[in-house]
């Protein structure tokens, strides 16, 4: 399992392995630390069968605040040798790291509690499930600093939320409140500030609950029928989920239901 580097905490909570960005005195601004963490947690989470989800919050009372804009002024970017070796062997390791090139097998849930803007909500875009704190804050101000939201969020956006909340977002810059966010379809849950995380754990034990190769196979069958027509899509949904009803998991859940005891799903 990866492990934590300076600007970001990896902990188990049983099955959810949780990613905390923790850099509160720059409001989390992501950093080459934080990048390569990500990048290495996302991995580390797939290739572990005992992880059954992710979860995704920050540390201080912030989310994230987007690229350190300090770096971008040539002020240079936080992080060692090491870092910026790894960033130099994958060019495309900052994009997998928020999520723009690399959708994670396991479901990632979001906590969300003060800012999270700009590389902050790319980020979210790149996320499953998002829980978020009556406080916290949104948007993507890039154009008001004269820059562009190349994480992703002029494709991304408009397929997630209607078109004209994307664009009022994406061209105003302005900021959004949790309970704007959750009008949108941003966002999906709003909670009392200060429990986000612990709603998003509530969220990852349900997930946890049940049978893994059935979680990861919805999972994927939403994502990969995304662009496709109805008839296509049908067609992918059953290709990807009636295998599934062949595994010892699936005839696991049904004795347990019958037998009226939990089931103990083995991903076989």
């Amino acid at each position: 399992m990866g492990g934590s580097t300076e600007h970001l905490d990896v902990r188990r909570e049983g099955a959810t392995l949780v990613l905390t960005l923790n850099r509160p005195e720059a409001r989390n601004a992501l950093s080459l630390p934080m990048l390569v963490g990500l990048h290495d947690g996302w991995l580390a989470a797939d290739a572990d069968d005992t992880v059954r989800s992710v979860v995704l919050t920050g540390a201080g009372g912030s989310f994230c605040a987007g690229m350190d804009l300090k770096a971008l002024a040539g002020k240079g970017m936080d992080g060692d040798e090491r870092y910026r070796d790894r960033m130099t062997a994958d060019p495309d390791l900052h994009w997998k790291a928020m999520l723009r090139h690399h959708r994670p097998r396991k479901p990632v849930i979001a906590a969300v509690e003060g800012p999270c803007v700009a590389g902050g909500t790319e980020i979210l875009q790149g996320t499953d499930i998002r829980v978020a704190g009556d406080t916290a804050t949104f948007g993507l101000f890039e154009v008001r600093r004269g820059l562009f939201p190349i994480g992703g969020s002029t494709v991304r956006l408009p397929r997630q939320i209607a078109r004209t909340h994307a664009l009022e977002m994406l061209l105003t810059g302005r900021p959004y409140t949790a309970e704007e966010a959750a009008r949108i379809g941003l966002v999906g849950r709003v909670v009392p500030a200060g429990t986000a995380l612990e709603s998003a754990l509530e969220i990852a034990e349900r997930i946890n609950a049940c049978g893994p190769l059935a979680v990861e196979a919805v999972k994927a069958s939403v994502y990969e029928t995304a662009g496709m027509t109805e008839e296509e899509g049908l067609a992918a949904e059953l290709k990807r989920g009636w295998p599934i009803f062949a595994t010892a998991d699936a005839k696991e859940g049904a004795r347990a239901f019958a037998e009226k005891r939990p089931p103990v799903y083995r991903r076989e």
